[in-house]
């Protein structure tokens, strides 16, 4: 049986070609991370735009890997000081904030909105000013299956919940009624396109290496590794790859390593392990951190 992983094409779109830079910076908030592993020992993380793997480097010596090689060469380069650019999830989001003044959206009003410290007084200004009829019916078109096909392959679309606006919707507002908005660095990079800064770090705690996630943690050395960022990996993937994938971490894990999976999907079950509210980032269904020896079991 063959094991597929849409992120091998190195494309969001449905189109063949050359392999692209998906994304210029992460919209994962590392501090998730850096509570849930130990603050020393081995780490795997999915390499992306690199913002995790560096900021875990400030405790943990650090493996990288990325499918993409465009990819994995734009985070070794920010690994060594090379200032932002902009992937095709950028250019999604910035053709969504065109849209802005025509659903209301004024920039003065968002930079009001972003200047909050205060949780109760920004979920309140979100309501009477943001969360207007008109933003929802616009937000809701855009995020359809429908819209999201025309922009992104069928794979990148199809585990996505119903009306996938309103969920969106949903878990901003969880995200504005716990954190403020003036210490978060990603409602900015969401909402004004702003870069999220990088920590000062030493590149040479980062590996960075080029290939299929499941298949270089099913050739390391067994227990290996104390924890694992995994992004959204799994979003799009076949059940054979993640089960392929499942196998690969838990022969890589210590007895104690921890495994933190994102998910742009609503979990199907509520369990414990599944805490998206802390990240920061406010995107997601699914950020499931939990002991390897218990993944998806």
């Amino acid at each position: 049986m063959k094991l597929e992983t849409p992120w091998a094409a190195g494309r969001l779109d449905v189109l063949r070609g050359t392999r692209r830079l998906l994304f210029g910076q992460m919209y994962e908030d590392p501090e998730v991370e850096r509570a849930a592993f130990h603050r020393s020992g081995r780490v795997f993380c999915i390499a992306s735009a690199g913002n995790t793997a560096l900021q875990l480097s400030r405790e943990h010596e650090v493996v990288a890997c990325d499918i993409n090689p465009v990819q994995l060469a734009y985070a070794e380069r920010r690994a060594n000081g090379a200032p932002p650019e902009a992937g095709d999830a950028e250019r999604f989001m910035h053709l969504m904030r065109a849209f802005m003044p025509v659903v209301g959206w004024r920039r003065r009003i968002v930079r009001d909105f972003l200047a909050f410290s205060d949780t109760v007084e920004q979920l309140a200004f979100w309501r009477e000013h943001l969360d207007t009829r008109r933003f929802r019916a616009g937000f809701d078109a855009f995020m359809s299956h429908a819209m999201l096909r025309a922009c992104y392959a069928a794979k990148f679309v199809s585990f996505l919940p119903s009306r996938f606006g309103a969920v969106m919707r949903k878990r901003l507002e969880r995200g504005f009624a716990l954190h403020a908005n003036a210490s978060n660095p990603y409602i900015h990079a969401l909402l004004l396109g702003e870069a999220i800064e990088d920590p000062q770090v030493i590149p040479s705690r980062v590996q960075f290496v080029s290939g299929d996630a499941a298949a270089i943690l099913e050739s390391s050395p067994s227990s290996c590794y104390d924890g694992f960022s995994l992004s959204n990996i799994l979003d799009g993937a076949t059940p054979a790859y993640r089960d392929c994938l499942v196998r690969a971490v838990r022969h890589a894990a210590t007895r104690d390593a921890i495994v933190v999976l994102r998910s742009f999907s609503e979990p199907a079950t509520q369990t414990e392990s599944n805490r998206p509210e802390r990240d920061r980032a406010m995107l997601w269904g699914v950020v499931d951190i939990r002991s390897a020896r218990t993944l998806y079991r």
